[in-house]
Parts: C-alpha cells; structure tokens; sequence
C-alpha cells in the first residue's frame, strides 16, 4: 500500500551557498610530488592490479591521510 503523507510545497533541501561554500574548500589547490624507487613502485602496481584501482592519486592521498589522522588522534595533548 502506499504511503498516505501528503506532500507539502516545500522540500528539504541544502542551501545552495553552502553546498558552493563545501565544495569550494574541498577544491585540491596544494601539489606534492613523491618519489618512489622500483621495490615501491612495483608493489604500488601489483596491489593496483589485484585490487582493481585505477586512481592512484586518491589510493596515495587516502592512505596518507589514514594514517597522518591516526598519528593526531593517538597523540592528542593532554593535560598532565
């Protein structure tokens, strides 16, 4: 059975400046450049191949990422 609500004029939706706020601080303006020796590069490939990735970039960036935010949160300050 369908649902009997009734539909009201208005819909919830997100604000448009913010979502061009969000994106607009998510835009990727920072380069780095890493160099990997052939052992590296050749490991990079196999777990590419085995695992179907085709962004290199982002496997780079999302591992990084994982681990520097891991080392902040086991590192927090404390107070004593």
């Amino acid at each position: 059975m369908a649902s009997l609500k009734r539909k009201t004029g208005r819909e919830s939706r997100p604000d448009p400046d913010y979502l061009k706020k969000q994106r607009k601080a998510l835009v990727r303006r920072h380069r780095q450049v890493i160099y990997l020796n052939d052992l590296e590069m050749a490991a990079m490939e196999r777990y590419c191949e085995k695992f179907g990735v085709h962004a290199k970039a982002a496997l780079c960036r999302e591992a990084i990422m994982e681990k520097i935010l891991s080392e902040l949160q086991d590192n927090h300050p404390t107070l004593f």
